[in-house]
């Protein structure tokens, strides 16, 4: 049995540093809540009223920037899903907001629509991660809608259903959006995107995540050039 490739340390800097300092990301991240906004705005408008809907939104790189961290952990020569490391930026980080999530989540709110944080945080640092959000001024950030680490987001989505009708999914990680993603192969995952095609920019809004993802340990593909004759 052969072990999974590794990346290089290089390839670790380059996806973190594009994560953290490119202009293109920023752009991205923002053009993901412009998508958002407009969807919102169509789904309240189609409703009458903000009423019985919610937003389900993943926390890390969806609205938080991380950046710092993982290039704290590099640094260390750490993995970037150093628990230990995680959890210490989970109490005692100091991320900032994605450019464009304050206004979304403020109009959300503003129309009456409830917001549901679900993300893989762990629920031991709950009150820090409620913390966080209250700092950097969010709205709605109470106990019971705040869904950390425990059952999988699948289920958590599950209970938001319950009393919601969610209008949006917010994540940068597939398996923020259905729970067919969670645990299968890339390949899988390939397959599985283009049978979901139709919910991409509609009702789940992808961000961009250099820095984190199944697909890291993958071979790459390179062209098989002719040989010279």
């Amino acid at each position: 049995m052969t072990s999974p490739p590794r990346h290089h340390p290089s390839e670790r800097a380059i996806a973190i540093r594009y994560q953290q300092l490119s202009a293109e990301v920023k752009a991205l991240q923002r053009q993901c809540y412009a998508l958002a906004t407009l969807r919102l705005r169509a789904a309240v408008d189609a409703s009458g009223t903000g009423k019985g809907l919610a937003v389900v939104s993943d926390i890390d790189e969806t609205i938080l920037d991380n950046t710092a961290v993982m290039a704290h952990a590099m640094t260390l020569g750490e993995h970037l899903d150093g628990f230990e490391t995680w959890k210490m930026w989970e109490r005692e980080g100091t991320p900032h907001l994605l450019p464009g999530a304050s206004d979304f989540f403020h109009l959300a709110d503003r129309l009456g629509v409830t917001i549901f944080y679900v993300s893989d945080r762990f629920e031991e640092n709950k009150l820090a991660t409620i913390a966080t959000l209250s700092r950097l001024g969010l709205p709605q950030v109470h106990a019971d809608q705040v869904l950390l680490f425990g059952p999988p987001k699948a289920e958590r989505r599950a209970a938001v259903e319950r009393d919601h009708r969610i209008i949006l999914h917010l994540g940068d990680t597939l398996h923020d959006f259905h729970g067919c993603f969670a645990g299968v192969t890339l390949e899988e995952q390939h397959q599985l995107a283009s049978d979901h095609a139709d919910r991409f920019g509609e009702d789940w809004i992808v961000f961009p995540n250099a820095a984190h993802g199944t697909w890291m340990e993958a071979e790459l593909r390179p062209w098989e050039a002719p040989k010279p004759r």
